[in-house]
């Protein structure tokens, strides 16, 4: 028998009621993120060959049309420039994005998806958006909007809590 994988959140399920309820939430958010991401990062391999960051930098690409400098790819998807350029160098080989220099400065590379990348993003993002629809389903629609509401509340108390050099 195999088994059954532990996180964090299910270790300290056992915990008496209020004993570090913060901690026991903010474990519970990180498991359910890292469950939608594994699956989503096999789905995109099974169904797409692709990766999850080929994934995020079409996407970061079709929401800008005019296209983003490298630098502008790498702190919205906050990583390092050198993994962009390795990713935007294996996209633009397979035709799915394409670099221009930036009109008044010659140095900066802008990508910007091309037809084909951007007809490819279109069909892996209406996979994904079925994929997360499916793995969260299980959830009544009150329910969803509930926690969508309740997270939204999660999401100022951090932002009220963040250095001000943090704040993004």
């Amino acid at each position: 028998m195999m088994p059954v994988a532990v996180d964090a959140e299910t270790a300290l399920a056992g915990a008496p009621p209020g004993h570090k309820d913060e901690l026991r939430l903010w474990l519970r958010l990180l498991t359910c993120a890292t469950l939608i991401e594994g699956e989503i990062r096999t789905r995109l391999r099974r169904d797409f060959d692709t990766t999850l960051p080929r994934f995020d930098l079409l996407a970061a690409l079709d929401r800008a049309p005019a296209g983003l400098t490298l630098g502008d790819v790498s702190r919205r998807m906050m990583v390092s420039n050198g993994n962009v350029t390795g990713l935007a160098t294996r996209l633009e080989a397979e035709g799915l994005v394409e670099r221009r220099a930036r009109l008044g400065d010659r140095r900066a590379q802008m990508l910007r998806l091309t037809a084909k990348g951007k007809r490819e993003f279109a069909r892996q993002s209406a996979a994904h958006e079925g994929w997360v629809a499916e793995l969260l389903g299980g959830l009544e629609p009150a329910d969803r909007a509930a926690l969508f509401r309740l997270l939204g509340q999660a999401k100022g108390s951090v932002r009220a809590a963040l250095s001000p050099e943090e704040t993004p």
